[in-house]
């Protein structure tokens, strides 16, 4: 019984610690666009700067992760719970890493003319984040049917992507006196596009959690 408690107790500060890490890296990929659509250079230097925190809950939740492996020996639900965060930990370090690309974007377009930057931007950047953070409450409450509606979602992130990457190549090709902060901007579009496919993962994460179902290639 002390054993079960131990584990029990380990889980939910293991929990915690993943859930810390991801408001963090949520509040990374809001700032970096706010950086960017704001112009906002120093507001993206942090984003780069808070890069470090990320990776050191990284390394924290992963040492922790294997002591509780190595020393309690969870089994069923428990042993999932724990695979599961120890796959999802380097999907959010992941996201942090495109938020910290978003920001040095921005740094590199805030020292060049202003560019007008498409609306589309604004709609994926919060359908991202609005994802990210729904994906997090998913997971926290271990609600498989929530995490299956939250993976059909990407597709509305991709068709955004898709018209944004159009409309940012019509422009480049009618005035080539914008093209290199063009790619610029066509690299940001891709990277909210992997962000999406990255909470896609943590939703498959989160079925397995609850049903002990991988449906990763399944959709």
């Amino acid at each position: 019984m002390e054993q079960r408690k131990l584990l029990e107790r380990e889980l939910d500060i293991l929990r915690d610690r993943l859930l810390l890490m991801g408001g963090e890296v949520e509040l990374a990929l809001q700032r970096a666009m706010h950086a960017l659509l704001q112009r906002d250079s120093d507001v993206a230097n942090q984003v780069i700067e808070g890069d470090r925190v990320i990776d050191r809950l990284e390394l924290e939740i992963d040492r922790m992760s294997v002591d509780i492996l190595a020393l309690r020996r969870p089994v069923a639900k428990e042993l999932r719970t724990v695979i599961s965060i120890s796959k999802i930990t380097p999907i959010l370090e992941r996201i942090a890493d495109h938020a910290s690309s978003i920001a040095k974007a921005a740094i590199e377009l805030n020292d060049e003319p202003e560019i007008h930057i498409f609306g589309d931007f604004n709609e994926m950047a919060e359908r991202a984040t609005e994802m990210l953070q729904t994906a997090l409450d998913v997971f926290t409450s271990n609600d498989a049917e929530k995490a299956r509606q939250l993976i059909a979602k990407d597709e509305e992130l991709d068709q955004i992507y898709e018209r944004l990457f159009g409309n940012l190549m019509q422009t480049m090709s009618q005035d080539v006196t914008k093209s290199t902060r063009l790619a610029r901007l066509l690299f940001v579009a891709k990277h909210l596009e992997r962000i999406g496919d990255y909470i896609k993962d943590i939703c498959e994460l989160t079925v397995y959690m609850k049903e002990a179902v991988l449906i990763k290639h399944q959709q």
